[in-house]
């Protein structure tokens, strides 16, 4: 069965930094497309970014380049998600997905196994 689970979240200050973990099981990066995801309370789920984890190229959402960066060690079937320099408007759950497809795209109907998600929160 191929799953993705999150974990890193948390609460953090503003200005802080985040590593966000995204292990695969049931099936071995290099083969599929990885996205992540947030949405904000009260707004729809934007794409981050996609690594296609066959080669290690990532593609993000224009609004989301400079602060976040997404890479992935296949070795330890995880994707990584960095958030840098964070705000308070960056408070969200975030998400990993699989595309089942090494091709990437950044529209979340191309995916279609999800984590639970993370939670992180931006405030003083």
């Amino acid at each position: 069965q191929l799953q993705v689970v999150e974990s890193g979240g948390g609460s953090v200050q503003p200005g802080g930094s985040l590593r966000l973990s995204c292990v695969a099981s049931g099936f071995s990066l290099g083969y599929f497309a990885i996205g992540w995801f947030l949405q904000a309370p009260g707004k729809e789920r934007e794409a981050i970014a996609c690594i296609s984890t066959s080669d290690g190229e990532v593609y993000y959402t224009d609004s989301m380049k400079g602060r976040f960066t997404a890479s992935s060690d296949n070795a330890k079937n995880t994707v990584y998600l960095q958030l840098d320099r964070l705000k308070p408007e960056d408070t969200a759950v975030y998400y990993c997905a699989i595309r089942t497809n090494y091709v990437c795209r950044l529209d979340e109907y191309e995916y279609s196994y999800w984590g639970q998600g993370a939670q992180v929160t931006v405030s003083t």
